[in-house]
Parts: structure tokens; C-alpha cells; sequence
């Protein structure tokens, strides 16, 4: 491999992969089973081999494909276990890996954005990469003063990538949005397309990055690596030593979940309060717990600036919708643009339908788990369900769209993470317009309880 693919055909050949891929496995197993092998193994067989080219194409493709990849890699606690898997492995290993791109393509950028004499910036430097995100790969280094540092090299042709995916996700979207009456597409699309081509320029993460550490400087609960050299495909920070989340996830003690899935949470949070920026990139690579007991957090490609924290109307729907305000929650929805002036919707169903993302605050802790989000899922996403027409009525305000991606792909790291977070005790002290009524002053939800920890 050299450059990423970057034509519309080929990208879109290289995903169509994946599903003739899988036809061919099913005939193949068919064949074995014929063959006398058992069942449940041909299955078994299948699955992981699919799982495997999974891997392989999104992880080829990277820009947005990947980050497709990455962002399934978190909603993988919503699927049935069964289901879930033999995908796990693969998907999580989107999560910090990827096939490498050639060392002579790593020297290449090295040298357009460091000089042709970039080696003497480094004591040393390691041609092996010791992590992979959708537009770059990360290698270890010592700096010319002596400190370590990750040395984050972008993609040649990551741009071309990533622009190719958005169009073709622009076009599949005109497409169905007519069929969707809640939602207005067009100005969501275009923020997500701003966004993600913000990522593209490393030297707009590298002011990010430097505010956050700054925000973040001796801080007792967060290690956020200072900036040590910037530029459009390259950034040199300290390095940060620690344990991965998805190690965390895959093998941690309970305790361990508990304190990652705290600090995690109470990050997410804090950016907006202590920095005036939300890091808007949730997935478990992100993150490490460091051996002094620090949440370590990297990559800061994707930052949804918020000078003032995060809007106070959120807190005030979370606190009208404990105190079962129905008719205020509505009201607020509408104010902010998460309901069009065209749409008509009943209060007590809309608070029934949102009642899953209120239930981690009716109480001081919350435990999130997969069984709890599979349950979620199944209650806004089941069609016999009478509430179920209602996504299709709810909108995306465009400067919500990172918030929400924050929001939703955090609840799924912390289901994977299985963790006891103090969630209330959180929003209280981070979300402006929270004000949350003592547990129990709580009135019950209209219908079934969807707080089970199980």
C-alpha cells in the first residue's frame, strides 16, 4: 500500500467487498456443512473470517470509512451478544490500529513538513507504528531534548479520502431524505463536512490540543500532553504512557471499570467547563488510565468549541424531564430546534420515548452495562413499539451534531467499560442549567422503569 485510495470507484468497490465477501464465505460453509462439519462451527468459522475483512478494508480505506468503522466499534455493546461476538475483537481493533502505511510514505511526510534534515529533531525515531487512527498513524520518538513523544503522521491522500466518503454519504442522504419529516439533513450535513475537514489541517488540532493542556496543566485527574511541534500533517506531543481503555474494557476488574468509567465520563464534561472545548472523538483509543491513575486523552483532531460550556438548555431538559415535565421538555425541544415548528408530537409519549436517557439520573450511581443498552435500543428502535414513529419526528440542530456524537458514542464506551459512574454528582458540577431535584423527590416515570443494571 502507498497512498490511500482516494477515487469514488475504488473506495466504493474496495466496501462493497465486505458483503460479496461474506456471500462467498456462506456458500463455502454451506459446501462444509454439506460435507458433514458441523454446524454451529462453519458458523462460527464464517463469522470470523467476515470479521477479519472487516477489519482489513475499513482499515485500508481509513478517512471516512474508518471512522465508520470506529464509530461501530463503540455500538457494539447495543447488539445481541450472540451477534456481537465475533465482531468485537476486530471492530475494537479499529478502535487503535490499523494496517500501517510504508515507512517511505512515513519519511516522505516527515520531510515535507519537518525538512529535509528532520532527523535531527529526533534523538531517535521508531519506523513501526505504535497505533492507527482513520487519517493517521502515531510513532514513538525522543525528541532532541531528551523527551519521549508520539510523532502523529497524516495519511497521504487522506484528504481526497475523506472528502470522497462525505460526498458519497451526501448523495445516499439527499436520497432518503424526504422519507424522514423530523429531520432537516442538509445543514447537518454540511457542519459534519466542516468538521471532518478541520481534522485534515494537524495544525488546527495542534491549537486544540495546546489549549486543553493548558486548561488541563498539574491537573489531579487528567494528563492531557503538551505540544511540541506542529504543522498541516504533523504533530510531535510528550508521550503518554498507560493502559488503554480497550484493554480496560476487554480485561479490567470491576474496580478498575468503575474508576476509568468515573474519570471518563467527568472528562467528557469538564472539557466545555474548564477549556471552552469538547472533545468530540469518544472512542476507547483516545483514552488510557496512566500509572499514576490519570486519565490520559490524545487526539484532538475533533473539538466542538464552546466558549461559554455547554449549552445550559440541556441541563434544563434533563432537569424538567426528572421532574417529569412533559409539556416542558416539549417546549424546550422546540426552543432549540430538536423539534420543527411543523411537527406535531404528544408531551407524555415524547417523555416516555426519552425516558432510557434520563434513567441514569434518577439515581446517585448508575451502572451502564450492554445488557442496559441493548435494552435502550430496543426501546427506541423496536417498529412495534407505539413510540417508535417518534424518531422520525425529532430534528438534529447542526450546532448540536458533535454534542450528540459525544453524548451517544460516550454512553456506548461506558456500556462496554460495564462501570458505576456518580452521574448526577457529575452533571451537577459541569452542565450549566442543571438543577436536579433530590432522588427522592423524583416522581416515577410514566411507564417502565429503563434503569436496570443487569
Amino acid at each position: 500500500m502507498t497512498d490511500l485510495p482516494r477515487k469514488a470507484v475504488v473506495r466504493s468497490a474496495k466496501l462493497a467487498t465486505v458483503p460479496l465477501g461474506f456471500a462467498g464465505r456462506t456458500a463455502l460453509g454451506l459446501g462444509k456443512r454439506i460435507g458433514g462439519r458441523p454446524a454451529e462451527l462453519v458458523a462460527a468459522e464464517l463469522q470470523a473470517r467476515t470479521a477479519e475483512q472487516l477489519f482489513q478494508v475499513l482499515g485500508e480505506l481509513k478517512g471516512g470509512a474508518m471512522k465508520f468503522g470506529q464509530a461501530l466499534s463503540i455500538f457494539e455493546a447495543a447488539l445481541p451478544e450472540e451477534m456481537a461476538g465475533p465482531y468485537r475483537a476486530m471492530l475494537t481493533k479499529l478502535q487503535d490500529s490499523a494496517p500501517p502505511m510504508p515507512t517511505s510514505s512515513v519519511h516522505a511526510v516527515l520531510r515535507a513538513d519537518l525538512g529535509t534534515q528532520w532527523r535531527s529533531n529526533f534523538r531517535s525515531f521508531e519506523d513501526h507504528p505504535v497505533a492507527s487512527a482513520s487519517i493517521g498513524q502515531v510513532h514513538h520518538g525522543v525528541w532532541t531534548d531528551g523527551r519521549e513523544v508520539a510523532v502523529k503522521i497524516q495519511y497521504p491522500g487522506a484528504g481526497a479520502a475523506l472528502m470522497s466518503d462525505l460526498r458519497q454519504l451526501s448523495r445516499m442522504a439527499k436520497m432518503t431524505a424526504g422519507w424522514i419529516p423530523g429531520i432537516d439533513l442538509g445543514p447537518i450535513l454540511d457542519e459534519l463536512r466542516d468538521r471532518m475537514a478541520e481534522e485534515l489541517d494537524y495544525r488546527l488540532e495542534a491549537d486544540n490540543q495546546a489549549a486543553f493542556a493548558g486548561a488541563f496543566a498539574d491537573d489531579p485527574d487528567f494528563c492531557i500532553p503538551k505540544l511540541v511541534r506542529g504543522t498541516q500533517h504533523v504533530i510531535v506531543s510528550e508521550w503518554v504512557d498507560g493502559r488503554p481503555l480497550s484493554e480496560i474494557i476487554r480485561e479490567g476488574t470491576q474496580s478498575e471499570r468503575d474508576e476509568a468509567a468515573q474519570l471518563y465520563l467527568e472528562f467528557l464534561l469538564a472539557g466545555p467547563a474548564e477549556a471552552g472545548l469538547l472533545h468530540a472523538d469518544p472512542h476507547p483509543g483516545n483514552f488510557r488510565i496512566t500509572p499514576d491513575g490519570r486519565l490520559g486523552v490524545v487526539d484532538f483532531g475533533a473539538v466542538n468549541r464552546l466558549p461559554n460550556g455547554m449549552p445550559p438548555e440541556l441541563g434544563r431538559l434533563l432537569t424538567a424531564g426528572l421532574e417529569g415535565g412533559a409539556d416542558a421538555v416539549l417546549a424546550g425541544l422546540r426552543e432549540a430546534g430538536f423539534v420543527k415548528p411543523s411537527i406535531e408530537i404528544d408531551a407524555e409519549r415524547l417523555l416516555e420515548y426519552l425516558e432510557p436517557f434520563i434513567a441514569p439520573l434518577r439515581s446517585d450511581e448508575f451502572t451502564f452495562s450492554r445488557p442496559w443498552l441493548r435494552s435502550v435500543f430496543a426501546h427506541i428502535n423496536d417498529p412495534r413499539q407505539p413510540n417508535y414513529v417518534l424518531a422520525y419526528k425529532l430534528n438534529l440542530p447542526p450546532e448540536y451534531l458533535l454534542i450528540h456524537r459525544v453524548w451517544s458514542g460516550g454512553i456506548g464506551v461506558l456500556s462496554q467499560l460495564g462501570g458505576t459512574v456518580r452521574g448526577r454528582e457529575t452533571v451537577d458540577a459541569f452542565l450549566p442549567g442543571a438543577n436536579l431535584p433530590p432522588v427522592g423527590d423524583l416522581p416515577r416515570p410514566a411507564r417502565a422503569d429503563n434503569s436496570d443494571r443487569d
